[in-house]
């Protein structure tokens, strides 16, 4: 039996077929966490946010058409979306406490405490503190074309922009990151 494309799997999902929406889900899912985890540093969230990305899919499936035969450039556009939703939720959130004086410390979840996933969360801590010394634009480029995976063309697909910006954008976060962190920092996270 073939295997559809993204494109052809969509048109079916949109049309009711939910194992044809779950096939995308099987091939993109750990994609998206992946993103995710490396946007939130947080295994946790990722998770959350992952299922929310597929639901917002799922709901806008009949309303999206995709322009090329993957979804992973939309679905990454959508992870992009959600997480900054939530880190603007969180922001109202802390500042709502604080206005009420009812700040607490923010204690780790046990299962955060396992040295795998500590030594996972301080690498990953450390890519996005370089990352964020790069301009915006940059950080888009390397969370899509290094982290995420997604070569050039799909990359100027999900930010809407030309391949020829794509290339040189990500010619330039190479060579800012290589200024400012050790290769292995950045690099090993792809």
């Amino acid at each position: 039996m073939a295997t559809s494309t993204d494109r052809a799997l969509w048109f079916r999902a949109a049309e009711g077929d939910a194992e044809a929406f779950a096939q995308l889900y099987d091939r993109h899912a750990r994609a998206i966490y992946n993103f995710l985890y490396r946007r939130t540093a947080s295994w946790s969230d990722a998770e959350d946010l992952t299922s929310a990305v597929f639901l917002h899919a799922w709901r806008r499936r009949a309303e999206v058409q995709l322009d090329r035969d993957s979804a992973l450039p939309w679905l990454l556009r959508t992870a992009d979306y959600t997480v900054r939703n939530e880190w603007r939720s969180k922001a109202r959130y802390r500042r709502a406490v604080a206005a009420a004086h009812l700040l607490v410390s923010h204690e780790r979840d046990h299962a955060d405490e396992v040295a795998g996933r500590l030594d996972d969360d301080q690498q990953i801590r450390r890519a996005r503190t370089a990352l964020r010394k790069l301009p915006k634009q940059e950080q888009e480029i390397v969370e899509l074309c290094i982290w995420a995976g997604l070569d050039q063309q799909a990359a100027a697909v999900a930010l809407n922009v030309p391949l020829g910006t794509v290339k040189s954008r990500l010619s330039r976060a190479r060579k800012h990151l290589r200024e400012l962190t050790p290769v292995s920092a950045v690099e090993n996270q792809s």
